[in-house]
């Protein structure tokens, strides 16, 4: 018996860790929080035979019941605790909504991997005169629960993935395959489900694969109008090394050199980044257009009142951490009534996939109009940042693949953009951890169901 100890940020990694030291055949018995992330601590038995990928694995099979009878042991011990109080009540409805736990149920790999459509009826919580009276809940025993419970579904989301890939590989090999492909684009899990729901009835190969790409590109959206024909401000907003500023240095170029230098205007709020201010000055000078610096703290509103005869006003922000209060108050400002500001949020195709997602939540709060994708040049894959945007229905308003001004500035055509993901798709073929990855992803998401 082999027993070893795996420290990771999140149970997701951690559990990679797992299989890619010890393999699939890894037990875990224990895990918990600690400073900086989570510790799980794993066992492997070399005694035991190894079982062929799709003979159900009882070894995961037990774990898998054990764990799901911890959950609800949890649960019902939360749910006797809502009983008695009403601030823990509001905290446990947020925790178990949409959240359906069943224990005791047996799970095997040949068996169809969806959700159970219906859940046992839980057990009534025992009368409040047959339990210790609670005189209140200790919010850091309350918060260790959460954790505990948010660890044991990462946990099982996992194990139910790499099963259901099992299970998809012997009994439909060519979706299967499919899947692969889809992988090595880069497309997120729920998006490639979909997909993969829209060719439902097409068995060659090859056709199914055209359409497939078909209905991606019908899946972006594109705006009627170009932002820069549209009018009005335009503000570019995103994490720092997004390229928000050479973005918008292309913008006033293409405008200038369509439409003269007469009817826009350049806008700065970045006071944070050093440089930032200079850099747009300079442009300014070039193009002979007027720059003007916003200050934190000073009124937006007033600050673009004398451009309000400006047919365009391109405003640059600053790219700040999520935690930062001044980001706060500029996404404020941008949202003001008076500003009727057309914000895009600028993407670096070149960025991981949590780096994007972290971007979109931390920047929804001043109501996006769509986004730029920026730096199509560098990146080996398109897939992430095209499961963002068309997950969250932001339209591409233009696609950026080079340095030069502005002659690298594109309007977006979602057959080429399909093509380009296809062109700089993985090579090798994705690694069985990647898929259950994948399928792991799904079971993540609201509707919980492939194959």
């Amino acid at each position: 018996m082999q027993v070893k100890r795996f420290f990771a940020a999140d149970m997701r990694q951690a559990m990679k860790l797992v299989r890619d030291e010890l393999g699939a055949e890894a037990a875990i018995i224990g895990n918990r929080r600690i400073a900086g992330g989570v510790e799980l601590t794993a066992a492997l038995d070399y005694k035991l035979s190894a079982l062929a990928p799709r003979v159900p694995n009882m070894e995961l099979e037990d774990e898998l019941r054990k764990t799901q009878s911890r959950i609800a042991s949890a649960q019902a011990e939360l749910s006797l605790r809502s009983s008695e109080g009403e601030g823990v009540a509001g905290s446990n409805r947020q925790l178990f909504a949409g959240q359906p736990l069943t224990a005791g149920l047996p799970l095997t790999a040949a068996e169809p991997l969806v959700e159970q459509a219906q859940a046992e009826p839980r057990r009534p919580a025992p009368a409040p005169a047959q339990a210790a009276p609670a005189r209140g809940v200790d919010p850091r025993a309350l918060d260790s629960m959460r954790f505990e419970l948010n660890s044991l579904r990462e946990l099982m989301e996992v194990q139910l993935g790499s099963l259901a890939w099992n299970q998809l590989q012997g009994s439909r090999p060519a979706q299967a395959n499919l899947w692969r492909r889809l992988q090595r684009i880069g497309l997120s899990g729920p998006l490639s489900r979909d997909l993969l729901a829209l060719i439902n009835g097409i068995e060659e190969p090859r056709q199914a694969w055209r359409m497939l790409l078909a209905h991606l590109a019908r899946m972006i959206v594109t705006p009627e109008v170009e932002p820069l024909e549209e009018g009005g401000v335009i503000a570019m907003v995103g994490p720092a090394g997004m390229g928000k500023t050479t973005t918008l240095a292309k913008l006033a170029a293409r405008y200038v050199l369509k439409y003269g230098a007469q009817s826009i205007a350049l806008v700065s709020m970045d006071s944070f980044r050093i440089g930032a201010q200079e850099q747009l000055k300079t442009l300014g000078r070039i193009l002979n257009v007027s720059v003007t610096h916003v200050d934190p703290g000073q009124s937006l509103v007033q600050a673009l009142e004398p451009l309000l005869r400006k047919r365009v006003v391109l405003i640059d922000t600053a790219g700040l951490q999520a935690s930062d209060p001044a980001l706060r108050m500029q996404l404020e400002s941008l949202a003001g009534r008076g500003i009727k500001s057309k914000n895009y949020l600028v993407l670096a195709t070149t960025s991981q996939k949590q780096v994007l997602t972290a971007a979109y939540h931390s920047y929804k709060r001043c109501g996006l109009a769509g986004c730029i994708l920026t730096k199509l040049d560098e990146t080996a894959s398109l897939g992430e940042v095209l499961s963002l945007a068309i997950g969250h229905e932001l339209p591409v308003a233009y696609l950026t693949d080079g340095p030069r001004i502005p002659d690298d500035l594109h309007l977006p055509r979602r057959h080429q953009l399909v093509s380009r993901a296809v062109s700089v798709q993985m090579q090798e073929e994705p690694s069985e951890e990647a898929m259950a990855d994948m399928f792991a992803d799904i079971y993540h998401s609201p509707t919980k169901q492939v194959g």
